[in-house]
């Protein structure tokens, strides 16, 4: 028989948000704990988040009202959400000196927006409970016993432990680089759990259009944009938009990304942006005759940069099919028109979505009728428990995702 090399309470598989909160809760019941992690430290992606920010929560402070934003999970929710909310975060934080602040659309980071602080106040906790942890321990197996638990878990260090409950906080397949490689999936199919196949859900869109390169990293506030299946509209969004070498980007065409992939999967899909969105055709053709009254013996690419960035004035004359050396009092009607014309509908084939290593959030995982999120325990395996990115369900960008890792961490923690 192999050698056990150590006997838990308590194991946490994974070093992220939801395994760390997880593992400091139920340190701090009393239970002797250990946290395995593949990685050479904890929380990698959480220091990532937000763009090395770290978008904590949402605030909202009505459940009902937030869980909302979970999509069909909403009913599987009401109960970890009643045990660890939104402000239960903000105390967590804060009762640990790091102060939170509101911001646009009601996005909630560490006043010092350093994700770096919010992991070490997670990493201070873990010490403070006295949590054992060993990094570059990737786990290779868990061995079921016959009373439908998982005795032990094995390593690739060759390593042998034994836990009374076991955490999985293995995370999902967004970006795969910080060890989000899907592994406890694999294991969990060979348990007996079924798994939806993860895809990317909150991701950049993909487009082929080779004039993009030339504006990569120009990004507009207030911008329109209508989305066409086979040549049909079908919704538009206002927002922000990026413009990046391989299509769109920016928090609002991450949101849209799953609405999208549904169009795609029935056909073929243009988007057109309105530049000047409050502005309609008549009014944005009289401004361009004033700024050409104004500039009349200027070439046409020295005047448009006074109402668009350079390369993206350029991109329109182009595809306007307009010479960018013509003077502006030689301009016609019609040209006049066809460059409003493409202000106002900017075409922008749409191929795909980005794959899982730009994916902020991938879908997929555990179905919430398999587990009691009152606890987060399996329903087939009774040592079993769920955090995070393990659980299928979809939530827009904006500190949704962080929310869930508090909650089914904290809740996991409690009860294992």
């Amino acid at each position: 028989m192999k050698r056990i090399d150590g006997e838990y309470d308590v194991i946490v598989i994974g070093g992220g948000p939801a395994g760390m909160m997880a593992a400091g809760v139920a340190g701090k019941q009393g239970k002797k704990v250990l946290l395995l992690e593949k990685n050479r430290d904890l929380g990698e992606k959480l220091k990532m988040t937000g763009g090395g920010r770290c978008n904590i929560t949402n605030y909202e402070l009505d459940n009902r009202k937030l869980l909302k934003h979970y999509g069909d999970a909403e009913p599987y929710l009401y109960s970890p959400f009643s045990q660890f909310s939104v402000k239960d975060t903000f105390t967590f934080f804060e009762r640990r000196k790091l102060p939170l602040v509101v911001q646009a659309r009601g996005r909630v980071f560490p006043k010092t927006e350093r994700a770096y602080d919010v992991y070490l106040v997670l990493k201070n906790e873990l010490k403070k409970q006295g949590v054992t942890i060993l990094l570059n321990h990737p786990v290779t197996k868990l061995i079921r016993s016959v009373e439908d638990s998982i005795s032990f878990i094995e390593t690739k260090n060759g390593k042998r432990f034994k836990a009374k409950n076991v955490i999985l906080a293995t995370g999902g397949t967004s970006h795969p680089e910080t060890g989000s490689t899907g592994d406890g999936f694999r294991w969990l199919e060979k348990l007996g759990h079924t798994v939806v196949r993860p895809s990317p859900d909150i991701v950049p869109l993909k487009s082929p259009e080779p004039w993009l390169r030339e504006v990569s990293g120009i990004s507009l506030s207030f911008m329109r944009i209508h989305f066409f299946l086979n040549g049909e509209h079908q919704f538009s969004k206002l927002g922000k938009i990026l413009f990046t070498h391989f299509g769109i980007s920016s928090p609002l065409i991450l949101n849209l990304a799953r609405d999208v992939r549904k169009l795609l999967n029935k056909g073929s899909v243009e988007a057109k942006i309105d530049m000047f969105p409050d502005t309609d055709h008549q009014k944005l053709d009289k401004r361009l005759i004033k700024l050409i009254d104004q500039n009349k013996n200027k070439y046409i690419k020295n005047i448009l940069p006074e109402i668009l960035p350079k390369k993206l004035s350029d991109v329109v004359l182009i595809l306007s099919g307009v010479d960018e050396y013509t003077k502006a009092h030689s301009l016609s009607a019609e040209t006049r028109k066809r460059i409003v014309k493409t202000m106002k509908e900017l075409p922008l084939r749409i191929e795909g979505l980005m794959g899982m290593e730009r994916a902020v959030i991938a879908d997929g995982g555990i179905p919430l009728d398999e587990i009691d999120t009152r606890t987060m325990r399996s329903k087939k395996i009774q040592n079993l428990y769920f955090t995070g990115d393990m659980l299928h369900i979809t939530r827009p960008s904006g500190g949704y995702s962080l929310q869930l890792c508090w909650t089914t961490g904290f809740v996991a923690g409690k009860n294992s």
